[in-house]
Parts: C-alpha cells; structure tokens; sequence
C-alpha cells in the first residue's frame, strides 16, 4: 500500500463520503489507481458528485468541459494536484 499525503487522504475521505462507499476505506484509493474504469469504477455520474463536493469544501469549480478537468480525475494523486494548484492561498 502506498503512503498517502495528508491531502490524498482528505481528498479520499471526501470521495468515500460523496458517493457513499460503504465498503471502501479512504486509505483503500491508492493515489496512482485510476478513478474510473478498471481502477475504482466510478463513472461520469460520481465525478460530479465529486467535483460538487470539491466545490464546496475547497471553493475550486471544476468544468465538465476543460481538459483539466477531465485529467484532474484520472487518480487520487491527479485530483489533489488540480486541486492544490487551484485552491486559494
């Protein structure tokens, strides 16, 4: 199991309780794993579930259509990229 930053591990938590994974422990999203497909199956659904919630707790708005975007959510260590890049100081 790799070792997760603080903020992977915020981040993680933030997942696990936006789309309520039960049976998935934060410390469980390994921060190279992808988010969708073969990695934690999420789908276009949950990423704006979780761009919501990003919104909220980090006041970072993510557009569906920037590319950004689009690579911010192809792990847990890419999401806490985009998002130390973009929250205020």
């Amino acid at each position: 199991m790799a070792d997760h930053t603080p903020l992977q591990l915020e981040v993680a938590d933030l997942i696990v309780e936006a789309l309520e994974l039960e049976d998935i422990a934060p410390a469980d999203i390994e921060p190279e794993q992808p988010l969708f497909d073969s990695g934690l199956g999420l789908d276009s659904i949950d990423a704006l579930e979780i761009a919501l919630a990003i919104a909220q707790r980090y006041g970072i708005e993510m557009k569906a259509e920037d590319e950004s975007t689009r690579q911010a959510f192809a792990s847990l260590a890419t999401l806490c990229e985009f998002i130390e890049d973009n929250k205020s100081p």
